[in-house]
């Protein structure tokens, strides 16, 4: 088991003057993420650490943590303050008043979406310029990571030039698992916040009025290699035919969310694609599919991927 209250020490340590905190306080936060949400406790402490940096409107790396400098190839966690040299490859128009600048950057490794929140006043990217970010927060939403730009981000522009990578993969073989997680969920509401919420709560606003989404966490396999991939709603939608309003619907009838994902593995299980999609961390998110073969049963093409 792992020592909740030490952790809760340290970090009350590390926040004891900006803040006025307590280590039982803390304590109880880690222990809501760790013993009620099974959240690993290195997880749990970079999300307590991540809410009370905000909460100080402090800069990590005045309060003793060095940020890593990350390529943004190698980005697959979230809750993760990191720095980056990235080229802005693209902006897009923001769909909310409390977003400054959202759009892409991009580095040699691959591409990743960014947020500007308008609260933080932060300095306006160019599209094409390339910038030195530091105490940037990662984060992800349906296996797609992003970067968020908050009050202590510190941004410089630099005289280079990066030539911007692509991560995008092609994968295929006999989908032959349906991940937990997958089909009717819902997700915490909080305009910054994608997480999925477990039980009614959001490991970091608490108890929350979700949102539904629909998604598949898949394993394919090629009788060599096995890949995660994620589809999100509008993949999932195309490849079932099942539309998240009809997907409520059913849950609704049946009074039990886990039919959706019951009909979804009658659906897929057992069939072969062909899914192109970026690369992230231990997923590829499906941006395109292409069915490739027969239906038959999932146990059986199981056994014949693995004996090829």
């Amino acid at each position: 088991m792992p020592d909740v209250h030490s952790h809760a020490e340290e970090i009350h340590e590390q926040f004891a003057d900006q803040m006025d905190i307590t280590v039982e306080k803390v304590e109880e936060r880690l222990d809501t993420l760790v013993n009620e949400y099974q959240v690993p406790i290195d997880e749990a402490r970079r999300s307590v650490t991540s809410s009370y940096y905000d909460e100080a409107d402090a800069d990590p790396e005045s309060m003793g943590d060095a940020n890593e400098q990350r390529e943004i190839g190698s980005v697959n966690t979230a809750e993760e303050w990191i720095d980056i040299t990235a080229k802005v490859v693209e902006l897009w128009e923001p769909r909310s008043d409390s977003i400054a600048q959202v759009g892409l950057v991009g580095d040699e490794t691959g591409r990743i979406k960014f947020t500007s929140w308008a609260k933080s006043d932060l300095p306006t990217l160019e599209e094409g310029a390339v910038y030195q970010l530091a105490n940037v927060v990662t984060d992800e939403y349906q296996g797609q990571f992003s970067v968020k730009l908050n009050r202590t981000t510190t941004i410089e522009e630099v005289d280079e030039e990066i030539e911007v990578g692509d991560n995008t993969t092609e994968v295929e073989g006999a989908l032959v698992d349906i991940q937990s997680g997958s089909g009717l969920i819902k997700r915490c509401p909080h305009e910054d916040c994608t997480r999925v919420l477990q039980n009614g709560r959001c490991s970091e606003h608490g108890e929350v009025d979700g949102e539904f989404d629909l998604r598949i966490k898949g394993v394919l396999d090629d009788g060599n290699v096995v890949h995660e991939v994620i589809f999100n709603q509008e993949m999932t939608e195309e490849l079932t035919g099942i539309t998240l309003a009809e997907a409520k619907e059913r849950a609704m009838d049946a009074l039990d969310t886990t039919v959706v994902a019951d009909d979804i593995s009658d659906d897929v299980l057992g069939q072969y694609y062909r899914i192109n999609g970026p690369e992230l961390g231990r997923y590829v998110l499906a941006d395109e599919f292409e069915q490739l073969g027969a239906r038959t049963d999932s146990e059986e093409v199981l056994i014949t991927a693995r004996s090829l």
